[in-house]
């Protein structure tokens, strides 16, 4: 298993914080979180659907596969999804490249105008190919562009967890999100976002958690829209971790042309 500098810092603070029952500061909890969340394995590829469903109950269904690798060890890395279904949207692919302290640069190919476009640094919080997932809800935030507060520990689905409370620095779409962090796993299992006024915006759920090959995966996940009543639902089918994926893949070239044998 990798860590980042980032995330030993943390590990090394929850380690040191459990002498006389000590609580972890809630930076290290989020640190760890997202090590736990982002980071499993050197590279990663998955098969995914992804369900899209009104508050009427209506669905559209997406097949996708994910691609990730890590670059080095100071929490740079490289995403890539293809979408296989449904044939109107067949061939969309879109591409990030994660820079730790810095703005991603993420990329977008649409097939139908044979067209490469990136996705300017703003529209980050923007939903993700119409889910209610946005795109950096996809390639992870930075642990500094929120302040964080443990609020408590408590049981969720019989997983003792962490709440912590994290405010935005910045004037984004969310003015705070609590978070439900495994204590043993690290993973989030459930997330709430809240707008200026108070009022629930969105609720992201952890549905099924699987060890696959030795790491806590997140095999099915659930954003709700809380004031629109849609919401999407994604399940990993197959997820394989240090496959050997090589860095050249994630380039414009392989937008256009997706890179076999990883993409069938």
């Amino acid at each position: 298993m990798r860590f980042t500098p980032l995330a030993l810092v943390a590990l090394v603070a929850l380690a040191s914080s459990g002498g006389a029952g000590a609580a972890p500061a809630a930076e290290d909890i989020v640190a760890r979180s997202l090590e736990a969340f982002y980071y499993p394995g050197d590279d990663q590829v998955t098969r995914t659907t992804m369900r899209l469903i009104n508050h009427q109950g209506k669905e559209r269904r997406r097949v996708m596969t994910l691609l990730r690798k890590d670059i080095g060890s100071a929490g740079e890395q490289r995403y890539y999804i293809y979408f296989h279904e449904p044939a109107d949207i067949k061939g969309t692919a879109f591409m990030v490249w994660k820079y730790p302290a810095a703005e991603d640069d993420r990329w977008i190919f649409i097939p139908a105008l044979r067209l490469v476009r990136r996705i300017a640094a703003d529209d980050k919080r923007s939903s993700f190919v119409g889910s209610d997932f946005t795109y950096e809800d996809v390639s992870g935030r930075e642990l500094e562009d929120e302040t964080h507060t443990l609020v408590g520990e408590e049981t969720l689905e019989g997983r003792p967890v962490y709440r912590v409370e994290s405010v935005p620095k910045a004037d984004v779409d969310y003015a705070r999100r609590l978070s439900w962090i495994d204590v043993e796993r690290g993973l989030p299992l459930k997330e709430e976002y809240y707008d200026g006024r108070g009022e629930l915006m969105r609720t992201f759920t952890a549905g099924e958690v699987r060890e696959v090959e030795g790491h806590w995966t997140v095999t099915r996940r659930t954003m709700q829209d809380e004031q629109s009543g849609h919401r999407t639902e994604v399940v990993y089918h197959e997820v394989k971790y240090g496959v050997g994926l090589e860095e050249d893949l994630f380039s414009e070239r392989y937008l256009q042309r997706p890179p076999r044998p990883w993409v069938r």
